[in-house]
């Protein structure tokens, strides 16, 4: 199951942006953040993909949801201009952005090469 975060929950679950300025992943396992909203017609497309990821990756990554109407602050914090963007978050290194309603498939790879994880 993807889990929606809010602020308070995303300062504990990933990164706490409040006290540090340089990344710090808060997390025990890499992490695939969906920002999205529900009048966006690509996040809907995207939404059913994820719930999939989330099962056949249980137990290896967390992956969360974002809602960027309510949760604007987040949004900017992250420069989101654009729905559905998903930020990848290994446990040792740099968050990457991704943008746009990707396919399954560019999904897992980019899980595997970004996140180190294969299924």
């Amino acid at each position: 199951m993807t889990e929606n975060l809010t602020k308070a929950t995303f300062l504990e679950k990933v990164f706490n942006f409040e006290e540090n300025k340089e990344w710090k992943f808060e997390g025990d396992k890499p992490a695939l953040i969906d920002f999205y909203a529900d009048w966006c017609g690509p996040c809907k497309m995207l939404a059913p993909v994820l719930e999939q990821l989330s099962e056949e990756y249980k137990g290896k990554i967390d992956i969360y949801k974002i809602d960027t109407e309510a949760e604007q602050e987040l949004s900017a914090a992250f420069g989101i201009r654009s729905i559905p963007s998903m930020l990848f978050c290994p446990t040792d290194a740099e968050p990457q952005m991704a943008n746009g309603a990707l396919p399954k498939a560019d999904l897992e790879r980019i899980i595997a090469e970004v996140l180190k994880i294969e299924k």
